[in-house]
């Protein structure tokens, strides 16, 4: 999958076409995050995550999460086209009202 993904973004892992069966850089990416996860716990690789925001916000400006995800949205538009971004948006939709009807039930019955 991350090939696929790799292949999808145009950026091929350091291994493309070798048949080495090496790691991706993105696969060694990921398994590093796993372990830095196990390491730090729960909480502090939440703790870690937000000092990244912090220091990109610093380095960027106030609006710099603002900015990648309008950017991320974008892409992902482009990458679906017109029905693909609607249906997604339909079933996003669809998600919030069956959390919403989820939390009605919930006080209801306390």
């Amino acid at each position: 999958m991350a090939n696929n993904q790799d292949n999808q973004s145009g950026n091929k892992g350091s291994n493309a076409g070798s048949g080495s069966g090496d790691m991706t850089v993105r696969e060694a990416g990921q398994k590093g995050g796993e372990i830095r996860k196990e390491q730090l716990g729960p909480e502090g690789y939440s703790d870690l995550g937000h000092k990244g925001v912090e220091a990109l916000r610093e380095e960027r400006g106030p609006d710099a999460m603002s900015e990648i995800g309008r950017e991320g949205g974008e892409t992902r538009k482009q990458q679906l086209g017109p029905e693909g971004y609607s249906e997604l948006g339909q079933k996003g939709g669809e998600r919030v009202r069956d959390l919403i009807n989820k939390g009605k039930e919930s006080e209801g019955n306390e």
